[in-house]
């Protein structure tokens, strides 16, 4: 396969296809021909970022499921972020996201900042 810049659907799904066979024969990264089944796992990352790009998050559903991860409740946050009144509000979304809070959740559940505010 002649690797090039993946402009249709026709083409994607070539490319697709040729992957797959490259991973059934057990192609090693090592070789030529892995190093060939890089470059087109690149092509095709391109062309799925430029045509399928997955929405961001919402951030406070970010926000919930990473103090679920961490084994959170709403009362850790109260004396962070403020009130336990202010901690539901924004959990809630009746409060906005303020410029203190993300950096807030950004470095203490490291949730990317992008998401934050989305």
């Amino acid at each position: 396969m002649e690797l090039k810049i993946i402009k249709t659907k026709k083409q994607y799904k070539q490319y697709l296809d040729w992957v797959d066979a490259q991973f059934e024969n057990k192609v090693k990264s090592t070789t030529p021909q892995g190093e060939k089944l890089q470059v087109a796992l690149l092509l095709i990352k391109q062309y799925e970022d430029a045509n399928y790009p997955i929405p961001l998050p919402d951030p406070i559903a970010a926000i919930k499921v990473k103090m679920d991860e961490l084994g959170l409740k709403n009362r850790d946050l109260v004396g962070k972020v403020g009130s336990k009144g202010y901690v539901s509000s924004i959990l809630n979304k009746k409060k906005p996201l303020t410029l203190e809070l993300v950096k807030f959740f950004h470095q203490e559940l490291n949730i990317p900042a992008e998401v934050l505010l989305s």
